[in-house]
């Protein structure tokens, strides 16, 4: 065991603040990452404030996790000292199941094991705002030479959550495909919508966001207050990713689709949203969802976004800063996700 230190909520109403543990020493498996960059999720704030149900305490959050390899273990094969690493959402899964066969280990049988506030062997695990972190190689992904490191950070969980979905239902040349929402989620939807080839919109209640969706790859953009403007879309959409994690009415978008056209759930609301059976049954369509993605297909976007040059972008902020950015989150103040310099992690 080594001794490490992190940042931590200790309960639901508390900030969070300098926190020391322990993690394991590698095993023969493992590989250690000492890491450079942390990205800051929405799911983070969830979870550190118990608003997705009852989290483990204390809780040291963080799944968007990028730094440097500094020991392997004796199995390990694919990373070497020095290499860049990442890890996302998961570091376990039981991976026997039929769904981990199928390298699905987000939808595990038996439930994947979360980066943090996740029941593994000795406790539960602890995320990366720390200054390190010890994963099964099986979970740990190699990370473009070519792309900036802090803005990889984000794509472990920003990105990977909206590639999934844009690449499962088919987004690409000849399909209309409409994005709710520029946040964290929302620009990296645009991004890989336009780079897939796919006619892009992008839906927002904000009118001063025009100029950057165009910026970030969307063909059009349009004020969904606007009852006229989405009346006009009514029935043209093959395929709708909605990032929205506020209450809104999802009825409103179900009716952009066409025929058989599916709209798919990221964004993950803290209070259900009522569905009217009618947007439905009407045009044969289909209400859908989307978790991350499973660890090939987390490295498959990792390499895709090597290959176009395509990042999250990001804010830096130091880790004394967190609890400032959570409050500037919850206001939509970033854009379009924070990352954490570890470097500033001073000893607990």
């Amino acid at each position: 065991m080594f001794v490490c230190t992190g940042y931590a909520a200790e309960s639901a109403t508390v900030p969070l603040a300098p926190f020391s543990f322990e993690r394991r020493d590698p095993g023969a498996d493992d590989v250690r990452i000492d890491i450079v960059y942390c990205g800051v999720c929405h799911s983070d704030l969830h979870t550190a404030r118990s608003e997705w149900g009852p989290s483990l305490y204390p809780c040291v959050p963080g799944h968007e996790i990028v730094g440097r390899v500094s020991a392997v273990g004796a199995n390990v094969t694919r990373f070497r000292e020095g290499d860049l690493a990442g890890v996302g959402c998961m570091v376990d899964s039981c991976r026997g199941c039929a769904t981990c066969k199928l390298g699905l280990e987000q939808y595990c049988e038996q439930g994947f094991i979360g980066t943090y506030g996740g029941k593994e062997r000795g406790g539960y695990t602890f995320g990366g705002y720390s200054k390190a972190i010890v994963v099964d190689q099986h979970f740990v992904l190699k990370l473009p030479a070519n792309l900036e490191l802090a803005a990889v950070a984000p794509l472990l969980c920003a990105g990977i959550t909206t590639y999934s979905p844009l690449k499962h239902w088919g987004a690409g040349p000849g399909k209309r495909v409409g994005i709710i929402g520029l946040g964290g989620l929302g620009h990296m939807a645009l991004k890989f919508a336009h780079a897939f080839g796919a006619e892009t919109a992008l839906f927002t209640t904000s009118p001063g966001k025009e100029a950057d969706a165009r910026r970030l790859g969307a063909d059009e953009v349009v004020l969904s207050k606007d009852k006229g403007a989405m009346g006009a879309h009514a029935n043209s959409f093959d395929l709708v990713i909605d990032c929205v994690a506020a209450e809104h009415d999802i009825n409103a978008y179900l009716r952009l689709l066409k025929r058989d056209g599916t709209l798919v759930q990221v964004g993950a609301p803290e209070k259900p949203l009522p569905v009217n059976v009618f947007s439905l049954i009407a045009n044969r369509r289909a209400f859908a969802g989307s978790l991350i993605g499973g660890i090939a297909e987390t490295q498959e976007m990792l390499d895709f976004c090597g290959e176009h040059g395509i990042v999250c972008d990001v804010e830096m902020i130091r880790m004394d800063e967190i609890n400032t950015a959570y409050e500037r989150m919850l206001k939509s103040d970033v854009k379009y996700r924070f990352v954490i310099d570890m470097e500033t992690l001073q000893p607990a």
